[in-house]
């Protein structure tokens, strides 16, 4: 088909117009439409902190030394020299008792969700450390650390806390009783507290504060210590026998590898090298030195004469008592603690005992039980939200809610598991084994 030039001409530019009418619009809309929102980054994946992790595998290691050697020569001392070995061996054999224990199920039961009974106790998911890997961290994207370092971390607690439970029956229960009863003291009692206090359970949902181990460490085995103290019974000679501690530089040392431990106790519990680890780190100092002085003072007194014995009780009353507090109150705080926890620990641990006639050996409830309160009272009182937010909703009534229930069901469950020991195996070697001393009669060996 031929087209006319003329047309061929008009069709040429109606072409034209209309490419560049077209072009114009594209680029007017391409201005007018909004620019597309650029993709959201996706959320970086955790990854360990090296610094973090640093810390805690240091931390982890000085709370282990506050049990072998610490506790082991501070009780090892106060005890007879006929007893000294026994007593050593037992926060040794707890030690790898516990140890086991925790791998196998105590972690699970008290770090692990328990789905509907969650607010009671922990699920059996990670039974034998079941799905922990080397990659696998524990609070991802805020401590940022290895789990197996936190597993490992706890479980230095859940040692110390039966190893302070024996203080109360030094020298006089018998070998095979106490392994029975701190392996079933640990699942029972150890592992349920932890659970309600940091694993995710009612005590913790309900506020109550706890930042080291006033609860779950001291008041709970000041209390456990003070059950098995009235069911075994007093010494053979209690109360006409010197029964003084054979060697206080044993103590000495001792009280001193605690201290020192309870840095990574207390500072570690915060799970980071940061500000508030380094917060919890000054108030343990502070408030030790604060109870031991006033400890010293008040038998000085009493007594008419300052103690070894009495400064070092002292500041053992101050590491008590200040766990709770420790990152949640000031340094200002923190010596009010230890002033009041020294004074009331002293009371309780030399006045009390004689008073209403009970044998708690090396006070373990006089110290950590009753210095355990103290902190956990004062931890309600003085929390400061400008050294930790949580602090904001402290409030006593909550502290004393989880105070009354650690306290009823550790003295229940304890006193079950004391029954049920004594049915399996004894609870007390024989008078006549008691006098000759538990280094030979139970260990066959005797200190020269």
């Amino acid at each position: 088909m031929n087209i006319p030039s003329t047309l061929k001409t008009t069709g040429r530019a109606a072409a034209s117009l209309a490419l560049v009418a077209l072009s114009t619009a594209a680029a007017f809309a391409q201005e007018a439409a909004p620019a597309a929102a650029p993709a959201a980054p996706a959320a970086p994946t955790p990854v360990l902190d090296t610094g973090n992790t640093a810390w805690m595998l240091t931390s982890t290691a000085l709370v282990l030394m506050m049990t072998i050697p610490g506790l082991a020569l501070f009780y090892g001392g106060m005890v007879r020299k006929k007893n000294v070995l026994a007593t050593i061996m037992q926060s040794f054999a707890i030690t790898c008792l516990v140890t086991v224990l925790w791998f196998m199920f105590g972690y699970s039961l008290a770090f692990s969700d328990g789905g509907g009974t969650n607010a009671y106790i922990g699920g059996f998911s990670k039974f034998f450390h079941h799905g922990i890997t080397t990659a696998t961290l524990w609070l991802p994207g805020v401590a940022n650390i290895p789990e197996l370092v936190f597993s490992m971390f706890q479980l230095t607690f859940a040692i110390i806390t039966p190893a302070l439970i024996a203080g109360a029956f030094a020298e006089r229960m018998k070998f095979s009783a106490l392994l029975i009863f701190m392996g079933l003291w640990l699942v029972f009692v150890y592992a349920p507290i932890a659970h309600w206090v940091w694993g995710g359970g009612f005590l913790g949902s309900a506020g109550v504060l706890d930042f080291a181990g006033g609860t779950v460490v001291h008041i709970n085995a000041g209390v456990a210590g003070l059950v098995c103290a009235l069911v075994l019974g007093k010494r053979e000679g209690y109360g006409t026998t010197n029964m003084a501690p054979h060697n206080l530089v044993y103590s000495v040392i001792g009280a001193s590898l605690l201290w020192v431990g309870w840095f990574g106790f207390n500072a570690g519990s915060e799970l980071a090298a940061d500000g508030l680890a380094g917060a919890a780190m000054m108030n343990t100092q502070v408030a030790t030195a604060a109870a031991a002085l006033a400890w010293m003072f008040a038998e000085w007194i009493v007594a008419k004469k300052p103690s070894v014995l009495g400064i070092i009780s002292g500041a053992v009353a101050g590491l008590v008592a200040v766990t709770p507090a420790s990152g949640f109150v000031n340094p200002t705080g923190a010596f009010i603690v230890g002033i009041i926890a020294g004074v009331v620990c002293y009371l309780s641990a030399v006045k009390l005992k004689h008073a209403m006639g009970y044998d708690d050996s090396l006070d373990a409830f006089g110290v950590h039980g009753v210095g355990g309160v103290v902190g956990a009272l004062l931890t309600g009182a003085l929390a400061d939200p400008a050294i930790n937010a949580l602090g904001k909703g402290a409030s006593v009534g909550t502290q004393i809610y989880g105070i009354v229930f650690t306290i009823l069901w550790t003295a229940i469950a304890t006193f079950v598991i004391l029954f049920i020991v004594k049915a399996l195996v004894g609870l007390r070697p024989s008078a006549q084994e008691e006098v000759e001393g538990l280094d030979v009669t139970q260990h066959g060996e005797v200190v020269p």
